[in-house]
């Protein structure tokens, strides 16, 4: 790990280099043309009236032609020389990037009391260990390779229906795919969701037609009713998982509302919590 972080300071400190070459050459050439131009222009019109000045005058352009053809030559190999330290620095970052870590440590819980049998007791409201084998099976299928990443975060929504700290740890340790491609593409598309869903899914239309009749104050009351804390979306006992969608293609019954597939139309607020009554 520390080999490779020098090597990309080193390569880091050669791009640095070459680009401030390349800069202060251009700098100065685009200083000396207009100079070099006019004194050609002016050794040209005096030429007209004294011919001896004409020896003077191809020496100037024979000296500015050699200096244009070796800032060429130069800059061709500051370029070359400064793509070959731009692949060595994201070759030698890339391996000096640390692994997945959590945000914060979780404290340490003091060991729990064994029952009679030895057995150590799950505290009542603890979920069970996430089961990663399904992950296994998602990478042998869709690819180790960067290319995979979309795939496999599918992949694992559809199965876990969120994406688990746990899981995405495994992808990173198991495949190509970094932790900074994982949170940009996760929080990226709208379709992927970092916290668990509730048993239910209620989706609630907030289209045009839907917006004037009332979406809003259904949406207010279902968070009041399921008692959703700000900022969320699921209540706390993981039963409703509150969405607010463009449309659901319902405009004639708004507004309307859909809890795990079936559509409930024409709606007031009462109406809405009976809705989410009936499926619970």
């Amino acid at each position: 790990m520390t080999l490779y972080r020098r090597a990309a300071w080193a390569a880091g400190l050669v791009l640095s280099t070459c680009l401030a070459f390349l800069l202060a050459d251009y700098a100065v050439a685009a200083t000396r043309a207009p100079r070099d131009a006019s004194q050609i222009k002016s050794l040209q019109e005096q030429l007209k009236s004294d011919a001896s000045l004409a020896p003077r005058l191809a020496a100037e352009q024979k000296r500015i032609t050699e200096a244009r053809l070796a800032r060429k030559l130069r800059d061709r190999w500051l370029a070359w020389t400064l793509i070959l330290a731009a692949c060595a620095f994201l070759a030698s970052a890339k391996r000096a990037v640390r692994p997945w870590q959590p945000l914060a440590p979780k404290p340490i819980p003091a060991l729990p009391s064994r029952d009679r049998q030895g057995a150590v007791p799950r505290p009542i409201n603890e979920p069970p260990p996430l089961d990663l084998s399904y992950v296994d099976t998602a990478i042998a299928q869709h690819g180790r390779g960067r290319e995979s990443a979309i795939p496999l975060l599918q992949a694992i929504q559809t199965h876990y229906r969120y994406l688990p700290d746990e899981a995405l740890r495994r992808i990173c340790e198991l495949t190509d795919v970094t932790p900074a491609q994982i949170a940009s593409t996760s929080s990226f598309y709208a379709q992927f969701r970092r916290s668990p869903v509730g048993k239910h899914i209620v989706r609630v239309c907030h289209g045009t037609a839907c917006h004037v009749s009332g979406a809003r104050q259904i949406t207010e009351e279902l968070r009041r009713y399921l008692a959703i804390p700000d900022g969320a979306d699921t209540d706390p006992s993981r039963t409703f998982t509150l969405d607010e969608v463009a449309c659901l293609g319902c405009c004639s019954l708004a507004p309307v509302l859909m809890v795990d597939g079936h559509t409930a139309g024409r709606l007031t607020p009462a109406s809405a919590r009976n809705a989410l009554e009936e499926t619970a």
